[in-house]
Formats: structure tokens, C-alpha cells, sequence
């Protein structure tokens, strides 16, 4: 690698760590190929990324940000998970780390917060973005339907009435 391509290694991932909710850094020492292809696919499904960096210039990208705490994560053979959102990738990278002991989360960046690897489960374990605005949308959407089915009763019990009274009058 020259000096042109580190530099643009070294921008491309202060983009990563500047744009990315969270970062989860892992060690992949051992896993084959297919495996690797397995994660980036599980990854790439939740909107998620995962590329092996070298350690020295993810250092330099992060320009001293986090002190010793960062410096301990990036040793070994280092991969990164990110997305923008910061949940989606925590929880993909956990659930592989339990399947496979090859794969072990180091810690991981928050914005300016390093967390180690029980702040990264801790993480997985939230629900995600979707997940939250699910939930708002039902808890927005319920009212409706409720007000709904309680303006609709009344009109329904005078049909039901009226209809009693016309089946009487009839007989």
C-alpha cells in the first residue's frame, strides 16, 4: 500500500467513524471464507458493514480520539461492523459471536464513547430504529381504531333498535 492509498484508507474511515451510529470492533482470527461471506450477508441485510482494517491507520483516523481504551481494542487481526444506526450492527455481530467462537467483539465506538464487549451486548439487546417506530405507529394507531369502534357502537345499537321494532310491528 503507497502513501495514496493509505491516506485514502485513513479519510474513508473517519467518514466510517464519523457517520456510523456505532462501531463494533471484533477480532475474526480463524474464520473461512464462507463464514466471513455468512456475516457481511447478515450484515448487508439489517444496513449494516463489516471490513477488516488495518489497525494502525484506523488509529490515525480516529486522530487520538477515545486515548488508551481505543488503543487496546485495535491489536490483532481487526474487523469493524458499522451502520448507521446504532443498534443494527451490534445486534448482528452478537448473535454471530454466540454461533461462532472464532469471532469474539472487542469493544466498539460510540461517537466520542468507547464501550467494551458487555457495552456492545448491551447495545444488541435494544431494539432497533424500526422496531421503535413500530411501536410508536401502534401506540399512535391504537386511539383510532378504539374511538373509532366507539363512535361506530351507538349508530350500530339504534340499527339494531330500529330494526327489533320494525321485525315487531311486522309480526
Amino acid at each position: 500500500m503507497d502513501r495514496a492509498q493509505k491516506a485514502e484508507s485513513i479519510e474513508t474511515l473517519k467518514g466510517v467513524f464519523a457517520d456510523a451510529g456505532a462501531v463494533v470492533v471484533t477480532h475474526n482470527l480463524g474464520l473461512t471464507v464462507a463464514e466471513m461471506t455468512d456475516l457481511r450477508g447478515r450484515l448487508r441485510a439489517e444496513g449494516a458493514t463489516f471490513k477488516v482494517v488495518k489497525n494502525r491507520l484506523a488509529l490515525k483516523a480516529l486522530d487520538g480520539k477515545g486515548g488508551d481504551a481505543v488503543q487496546d481494542l485495535f491489536k490483532g487481526p481487526v474487523g469493524i461492523a458499522y451502520a448507521p444506526d446504532a443498534v443494527s450492527a451490534a445486534k448482528v455481530t452478537a448473535k454471530f459471536a454466540k454461533e461462532n467462537d472464532k469471532f469474539v467483539i472487542m469493544g466498539g465506538l460510540m461517537d466520542e464513547t468507547v464501550l467494551d464487549a458487555k457495552g456492545i451486548e448491551a447495545l444488541s439487546k435494544l431494539p432497533s430504529l424500526d422496531e421503535l417506530r413500530a411501536k410508536l405507529v401502534g401506540l399512535l394507531n391504537a386511539p383510532a381504531t378504539k374511538i373509532a369502534g366507539v363512535v361506530q357502537a351507538p349508530a350500530g345499537q339504534l340499527a339494531r333498535v330500529m330494526g327489533a321494532y320494525a321485525a315487531k310491528d311486522a309480526a
